[in-house]
């Protein structure tokens, strides 16, 4: 069950916080197993910040410094 506090953004913002197009977003998808999957809400297609936020302290070049 999804905790109704969790956040969730679009795959245009996903590509907007990484500074990346959305084409770059589903390359990760495809590539990097350890690329937080989205969940489809009706039509919707949306990104767990919770999880994102999660997978960019396993990546240097997106940690803080």
């Amino acid at each position: 069950m999804i905790s109704t506090d969790q956040k969730f953004i679009r795959p245009a913002q996903v590509a907007a916080r990484y500074s990346v197009t959305r084409t770059t977003v589903y390359r990760w998808l495809a590539t990097d197993p350890e690329f937080p999957k989205p969940r489809k809400f009706g039509s919707a297609t949306l990104f767990s910040i919770d999880d994102l936020e999660a997978w960019e302290q396993s990546r240097p070049q997106f940690a803080a410094a």
